[in-house]
C-alpha cells in the first residue's frame, strides 16, 4: 500500500472515532437522560480541559522522546478501551469524569495526525500544501460515514454510538503501528538550554506579538467551533415539540442533516490550497470568522418547512467556516515555525482553539442557555444562534482590526515545505 493510501485510512478512522458520538452526545444527555444545560455543558468542556495540557505535552514527547505513530497508536487504544466503558454511567457527575479521561486521550491525536501526516510526506519528498488537504478531506469523509451510521442504526439516543466509536478506535490504534516512522528529532549537542532539553520551546512563541495574537484569536474562534457540535442536533430534534415539525425529514434524521456540514467540508478542505494562494493567510481565516456569524444566524431563523434552506445553507457554510481557520491555521503554524518544535507547536494551536477556547465556549454557552434562553425546560433557539452570531462577528471585526499578517503563500513557500 502506498504513503498517500495509508495516510488516507488513518485520516478517515481519525474522525470516524469521534464522529459516531459527538455530534449525537448532546441528544443522549439531553433527551434521553435528562440532564440540564449546565450539566451537558461540563461534559462537553472536557474537550476543552483536555486539549489544555494533552496536545503540548504529546508534542513534546513525539518532538523528543517517543516516535510519534506509536504514542499515536497507543493514545488510541486507551481512548477506545475508555468509551466501552461509557454505557454503564449513569448520572452526570460520573460521566464527566469517564469523558475527560476519553478526552484525555483523543485530543492530543487530532494534532498527532497532522504532524505525522506532515513528517511522512516531507520524508517522501512530496509536497504538504498540495497533498495534505486530499488527505485529510477522508477524515471529514469519516466523521460524515460515521454519523450517518448512527443515525441509521437508531444509536443517537442511546448508548450504542459509544460501542461503535471504541471498536474503531481500538482497530485504529493498532493499524498506527503498521505506518512508517516517525521518530523525533533528538537533540546533539550538550550545550542545549533545559528548556529545549524538556522539549519547551514552543512556548516561546507566545513571546511574537504575532504568534501571541493569532494564538489569543485561536482560543477566541474555539469558544465558537464546538457550538454547533454541542447543540446541533438537540436543536433540530427539538422541533419534535412543534406539532407541524414533528414529522418533519429534518426531525427524523437530524444527524444526517447535519451531516452536509461535513460534507460541505470535503469541499472546502480541497479549495483550501487555491484560496491560500489567491488571498493570503489573513483573508482565509477572515472569511472563516465571517462564515461562522452566518452559520449561526440561518439557523437562528430557520425552521423545518419554510426555513429549510436557512438550514441547509447554515450546513454548507460550516464546512468554509471549520476548515478555513482550522486546516489554514495549520498549515500557518507548519510554514512558519522550526521543524524541531513541528509537533509541540501544532499541538499549541490545538490546546487554544480546542482547549482554552471549547471550555470557554461549552462553559459559558452552558451558563447563558440555561440562565437567560431556558423557560420550563423549552429554550429558545432563535435566540440561542442569534447571541452566538452576535460573538463571532465581534471577534471577527476584532481580528481583522489587530491582526496585521501580510503574508502569503507562494511558490518558494511551496517549495521550502
Amino acid at each position: 500500500m502506498n504513503i498517500k493510501n495509508k495516510l488516507t485510512i488513518m485520516s478517515f478512522l481519525q474522525l470516524f472515532v469521534w464522529g459516531a458520538w459527538l455530534i449525537t452526545i448532546g441528544t443522549y444527555c439531553f433527551n434521553t437522560k435528562g440532564w440540564t444545560g449546565a450539566e451537558f455543558g461540563a461534559i462537553f468542556s472536557t474537550l476543552g480541559l483536555s486539549s489544555i495540557f494533552m496536545p503540548p505535552i504529546t508534542g513534546i514527547l513525539a518532538d523528543r522522546w517517543i516516535n510519534a505513530e506509536k504514542l499515536y497508536g497507543i493514545l488510541h487504544i486507551l481512548y477506545g478501551v475508555v468509551l466501552l466503558y461509557v454505557p454503564q454511567v449513569n448520572d452526570p457527575n460520573t460521566l464527566y469524569y469517564v469523558i475527560f479521561l476519553a478526552m484525555v486521550f483523543y485530543m492530543p491525536t487530532l494534532s498527532l495526525s497532522n504532524s505525522i501526516s506532515y513528517t511522512i510526506l516531507k520524508s517522501n519528498k512530496m509536497d504538504v500544501v498540495k497533498e495534505f488537504p486530499p488527505i485529510r478531506v477522508w477524515g471529514t469523509v469519516g466523521f460524515i460515514v460515521a454519523m450517518w451510521i448512527t443515525n441509521l442504526t437508531g444509536s443517537k439516543a442511546n448508548a450504542n454510538q459509544f460501542y461503535i466509536a471504541a471498536v474503531f478506535a481500538i482497530a485504529l490504534g493498532l493499524y498506527s503501528f503498521t505506518l512508517p516512522k516517525c521518530p523525533p528529532e533528538r537533540l546533539t549537542t550538550n550545550k542545549s538550554s533545559w528548556v529545549e532539553l524538556m522539549g519547551l520551546k514552543a512556548f516561546r512563541l507566545f513571546g511574537t506579538y504575532k504568534m501571541a495574537l493569532f494564538f489569543l484569536f485561536s482560543m477566541f474562534l474555539g469558544g465558537a467551533l464546538q457550538l454547533t457540535n454541542m447543540y446541533g442536533d438537540t436543536f433540530l430534534s427539538d422541533f419534535a415539540k412543534v406539532p407541524a415539525y414533528a414529522d418533519s425529514f429534518v426531525v427524523k434524521y437530524s444527524t444526517i442533516v447535519l451531516s452536509i456540514s461535513q460534507i460541505s467540508e470535503t469541499l472546502f478542505i480541497l479549495a483550501i490550497p487555491f484560496f491560500l494562494k489567491r488571498f493570503g493567510i489573513k483573508q482565509v481565516m477572515l472569511i472563516s470568522m465571517f462564515a461562522w456569524v452566518l452559520r449561526f444566524a440561518f439557523f437562528a431563523y430557520g425552521d423545518p418547512v419554510d426555513g429549510l434552506w436557512m438550514i441547509l445553507l447554515s450546513c454548507v457554510v460550516y464546512g468554509m467556516a471549520f476548515d478555513f481557520f482550522n486546516i489554514s491555521g495549520s498549515l500557518f503554524i507548519e510554514t512558519t515555525t522550526d521543524s524541531s518544535i513541528r509537533s509541540s507547536a501544532q499541538g499549541m494551536f490545538m490546546m487554544m482553539t480546542n482547549g482554552f477556547g471549547a471550555v470557554l465556549g461549552s462553559k459559558a454557552s452552558g451558563y447563558l442557555i440555561d440562565t437567560y434562553f431556558t423557560t420550563d425546560n423549552n429554550k429558545d433557539w432563535s435566540s440561542i444562534w442569534t447571541s452566538f452570531a452576535v460573538y463571532a462577528f465581534v471577534i471577527a471585526v476584532a481580528f481583522g482590526l489587530l491582526f496585521k499578517h501580510k503574508h502569503t503563500i507562494t511558490e518558494e513557500d511551496i517549495e521550502s515545505i
